[in-house]
């Protein structure tokens, strides 16, 4: 079974193609689930569209939704589309977001982190004139909001888990037990993570979580999925098979497709 659970299209603002394309790119990659996972608007700010650029206006969302439902009947019998949201998670607004999405026939829903200690984890200049403790203050409490996050109880999968080294790869030797803590919630809630191919688009490269996550991860019992987190076509599935042979030979059996908030485990 082949599937990719993480993609964008032009509704976010920084993404190319249209839901089609990628469902098209889905095809002929041989996939038999294709989710569709843009991010969600910022349900939390006053402002219909509070980042333009980032994510979509709120009054989108019902738009980005009928059009999945439209294309998952079009496409049944070749593709399974798989209507999913990436959603931002901020506790002060986590009731707003539970709320909006309990109105929606979700398939799933992708927890991401994308803002720790007031800043975004991908804004470069957060790093400037940054000192060890720092970096250490940094990771920890972008870790402890990844455990919040599973803890919640509001997700299907946690996203791109160690993210916060896009444009600070050191910062993954930066050592801390709240790393394992982490591991060890997010196996406890139940929770799975994706393996995230999109790295290599950051300062980083490779994938989120980086191979000692994912060793330790399996250690505590998490259960991974996969998601390209594709902001182009081209990138639908992008490494899917060197995922897979590096889970096995990590030693996980299985990992998890999702369908209608069910999850369910499948051979790797």
């Amino acid at each position: 079974m082949r599937f990719d659970y993480h993609t964008h299209h032009t509704r976010c603002g920084h993404a190319t193609g249209d839901i089609r394309d990628y469902i098209e790119a889905a095809i002929e990659r041989g996939l038999t689930y294709i989710g569709i996972s843009d991010h969600s608007p910022f349900f939390g700010e006053e402002a219909d569209q509070f980042r333009p650029g980032i994510a979509m206006a709120k009054s989108e969302f019902p738009n980005y939704v009928r059009e999945v439902l439209r294309l998952k009947e079009e496409y049944r019998g070749r593709i399974t589309v798989l209507l999913g949201v990436e959603s931002d998670f901020f506790p002060e607004h986590a009731e707003i977001y539970r709320e909006v999405y309990a109105a929606y026939p979700l398939d799933y829903i992708i927890g991401s982190v994308h803002v720790s200690g007031g800043r975004s984890i991908f804004d470069r200049t957060r790093w400037e004139g940054i000192d060890d403790a720092g970096l250490l203050r940094d990771k920890e409490a972008h870790f402890r909001l990844v455990a919040e996050s599973a803890r919640s109880g509001m997700f299907d999968i946690l996203g791109h888990i160690d993210a916060i080294k896009g444009y600070r790869p050191d910062i993954s030797e930066v050592r801390t037990s709240v790393v394992d803590e982490t591991l060890r919630t997010i196996a406890e809630h139940d929770v799975a993570i994706e393996i995230n191919t999109s790295g290599k688009g950051k300062s980083c490269g490779g994938w989120y979580p980086s191979f000692e996550i994912l060793e330790r991860a399996c250690h505590f019992g998490v259960k991974p999925t996969f998601g390209s987190d594709s902001h182009t076509p081209e990138r639908v599935a992008d490494e899917f098979d060197e995922v897979r042979d590096v889970l096995k030979r990590i030693g996980f059996k299985e990992w998890a497709v999702f369908e209608q908030r069910q999850r369910k485990m499948v051979a790797l």
